[in-house]
C-alpha cells in the first residue's frame, strides 16, 4: 500500500507535538518521584501499549517475525537511544526544565550530520556549516541567559543540566542513525517495541544491582506523577518514537529531523501557562534561530 502525499513529513510534525506534551508530562512527573523510576515506568507502560497495538494490527503480542538483523542494530539503537539518551534528558528535566532541554535537544541533528561527517564520511557545504553555527547560536544564547537579580535563577542555567541534556542530544542522534540501519524492510511498531525492549532490560538490571526497586514503588504513592507517566509513556514512548520511525522510513532522515525539531518552539507557550515559566523576548528568538539553524542543514 502506498501512503499518502507528504505522509513521512505529517508523521514528523505529529511526532514534535507527541514530544512537546512528552517532555512536559515527564518533567512534571520526574519532579514528584524522580527521573529513574519515571523511566522505568513510562517504559513498562508503554511496552503495554505498544504489544497491544501490535497484536491487534500485525498479528504478534512480540516482533518474533524480526531478523537477527533488525534484533542486533534495534537492541543497540534502544541502549544508546532510550536507555542512555533518556535517563540523560529526563534528569535534565529536573534541573533546566522541559524548554531548555528541548531547546538543547535541537542540537540532535547538527551532531548527527557531524556524525554523519567524522564516521561515514558525508561533505558538508558551508550552508551546513551555517546552519550548526546558527542552531548553537540560538540555544547557547538561550541557555546562558540570567534571570532577574535576586532570584534563585539569577546565576543563569545549571551547568550539569546542559551537558545532560547535550549528552541526551547525541544518544538520540546516535540511536536515530542505528535504527535507521536496523528498521530496513521491517515495521516502525515492531522497531519501537524492540528498542523498548532493549532499554527496559538494562533498567531492570539497573534498578536489580543498585537494589532500587523498593523506590520503584513510590510512583504508585503519587497519584499525579502516575497519571504524568502513563500520558507521557502514550503519547511520547509509545506513539512518538513510533511515528519518528514511520517518518524517517517514509521520508529523508534529514527532513524529519528537521520538522521534529520545532518541539523548542512549540513548548514556549505551555511552558508559560502551566509551569509559570519567564519567557523573555530573547528564550523566543534564541528557540527560531535553532531551528533555522536546524531547517539550512537539510535545505
Amino acid at each position: 500500500m502506498t501512503p499518502f502525499p507528504h505522509a513521512g513529513e505529517l508523521a514528523a510534525l505529529a511526532t514534535a507535538g507527541c514530544w512537546t506534551l512528552t517532555a512536559l508530562c515527564f518533567e512534571a512527573a520526574s519532579r514528584r518521584v524522580g527521573s529513574l523510576i519515571v523511566n522505568l515506568a513510562r517504559l513498562a507502560i508503554a511496552m503495554s501499549f505498544i504489544s497491544i497495538y501490535c497484536w491487534i494490527m500485525r498479528g504478534y503480542w512480540l516482533p518474533f517475525d524480526a531478523t537477527s538483523y533488525n534484533w542486533f542494530w534495534l537492541l543497540i539503537s534502544g541502549v544508546v537511544g532510550i536507555f542512555v539518551g533518556d535517563m540523560c534528558l529526563f534528569r535534565a528535566f529536573v534541573l533546566i526544565g522541559a524548554r531548555k532541554t528541548m531547546l538543547v535537544m535541537s542540537l540532535t541533528p547538527p551532531l548527527t550530520a557531524v556524525a554523519g561527517w567524522l564516521i561515514m564520511g558525508e561533505l558538508l557545504t558551508a550552508l551546513d556549516w551555517a546552519g550548526m553555527a546558527l542552531t548553537v547560536i540560538g540555544v547557547c544564547w538561550v541557555v546562558i541567559e540570567r534571570g532577574p537579580k535576586g532570584t534563585e535563577k539569577s546565576s543563569g542555567t545549571p551547568l550539569s543540566g546542559i551537558a545532560l541534556a547535550f549528552i541526551a542530544a547525541t544518544a538520540q542522534a546516535t540511536g536515530l542513525v542505528l535504527s535507521k540501519f536496523g528498521m530496513k524492510d521491517y515495521d516502525p511498531f515492531g522497531a519501537t517495541q524492540i528498542r523498548i525492549i532493549a532499554a527496559l532490560g538494562c533498567f531492570v538490571i539497573l534498578f536489580t544491582v543498585f537494589k532500587w526497586w523498593p523506590r520503584a514503588k513510590t510512583i504508585f504513592v503519587h497519584r499525579a506523577a502516575l497519571g504524568w507517566t502513563a500520558m507521557g509513556a502514550f503519547f511520547g514512548t509509545f506513539l512518538g518514537i513510533s511515528l519518528s520511525l514511520l517518518s524517517v522510513k517514509l521520508t529523508e532522515t534529514g527532513v524529519a529531523a528537521t520538522i521534529m525539531s520545532i518541539v523548542p518552539i512549540l513548548i514556549i507557550p505551555p511552558a508559560a501557562f502551566f509551569f509559570k515559566e519567564r519567557i523573555t523576548p530573547r528564550a523566543v528568538i534564541g528557540a527560531f534561530l535553532a531551528v533555522i539553524g536546524v531547517s539550512f542543514l537539510f535545505l
